[in-house]
């Protein structure tokens, strides 16, 4: 991205905004375009953001053969790559002490399944869980996906060094790389409850889910005391 200190003032690029609406106030267009330049900084902080992460130095090397059980039956780690150099790996909550997936990480995986398609053109795309492969054939099946590759951690050797070491139930989003043979974590997301500030609710960033980017454009923005449903019957 060009340098910072080479870039047009958000605030002028914003002044050049030409759109209005009906009957909007003239206290309305001042707040809404003082908002754009925000957004403009935003959209320049992703941008840096972004850099930083792919400039990253290699990460640590994969030693170990990580074994799953896909659809279409035994799949190791480097399997799970196809032809591409690069996988994205997102572990959900769905557990065997678990009686139905994750309505958290089913939203998420939701928002992911129309996009397999646009996905796979750059990079491998893999959803991993500690159930057995036909419980998450079945969740799969009950939602409708048919594009979103579903694979077991049977042994839990992945989940341990990868999401938890002790083998809980939660999520993690890992991106490996294969170079000159050898396969590398690149990504980890690593923003944990922890690290959220006071009153926030724990998320990435930026937030994986388009469903709260969406729900942040809005008044009621994502609120503190809802969250998404398997089903709303």
């Amino acid at each position: 991205m060009t340098q910072s200190s080479t870039l047009t003032p958000a605030t002028e690029l914003a002044g050049r905004n030409r759109i209005h609406f009906p009957n909007e106030s003239p206290a309305y267009r001042q707040a809404r375009n003082a908002l754009l330049a925000e957004e403009i900084e935003l959209r320049r902080h992703i941008e840096r953001v972004a850099a930083m992460r792919r400039g990253l130095p290699p990460g640590g090397e994969v030693s170990k053969t990580y074994r799953f059980t896909g659809e279409q039956g035994p799949a190791t780690l480097a399997d799970l790559f196809g032809d591409k150099d690069t996988l994205v790996v997102y572990s959900y909550m769905f557990g065997p002490q678990r009686e139905k997936p994750c309505p958290m990480c089913t939203s998420l995986m939701a928002g992911w399944e129309g996009k397999v398609p646009d996905i796979e053109q750059r990079v491998a795309l893999a959803m991993v869980a500690r159930s057995p492969i036909e419980r998450l054939k079945a969740a799969k099946a009950a939602r409708g996906w048919t594009q979103l590759k579903v694979y077991a951690d049977t042994d839990g050797e992945y989940t341990r060094d990868y999401v938890s070491p002790e083998d809980e139930d939660m999520p993690a989003y890992n991106v490996f790389s294969r170079r000159d043979g050898k396969i590398r974590l690149f990504y980890s997301a690593e923003l944990s409850f922890d690290m959220s500030d006071p009153g926030q609710d724990p998320r990435g960033a930026p937030d994986p889910d388009p469903l709260w980017t969406l729900l942040d454009t809005t008044p009621e923005g994502r609120g503190a005391d809802w969250y998404p449903k398997l089903s709303y019957d």
